[in-house]
């Protein structure tokens, strides 16, 4: 397969290889030459450090810790709902043992 080095020094894999390799962006890739001259090119698995900033939206307001609390709260208060809901459902059934 064929790609091309723009005039930066930069080259785009192609989108088989990409998903092959399961590349994704930011991606890191850690090159070395063989003592035939060929290039081998290897991909580094990400660690949880490397996911930092990831999700970050430049143009959206980072969140507080108390509205990331009161987020996880109501998300909680829901699931109790549904579970409890879900619990109340088997009884009436009486598939509660």
């Amino acid at each position: 397969m064929l790609v091309s080095i723009t005039s930066k020094g930069q080259l785009t894999l192609p989108k088989g290889i990409r998903e092959k390799l399961g590349l994704v962006l930011g991606s890191k890739l850690d090159f070395s030459i063989d003592t035939d001259g060929s290039l081998r090119a290897r991909p580094l698995r990400r660690g949880a450090a490397d996911l930092f900033g990831m999700l970050h939206d430049p143009d959206r307001a980072a969140s507080t810790v108390r509205q990331m609390d009161e987020a996880v709260g109501q998300y909680l208060a829901q699931d109790d709902k549904r579970i409890s809901s879900s619990a109340d459902t088997l009884a009436s059934h009486g598939e509660v043992h």
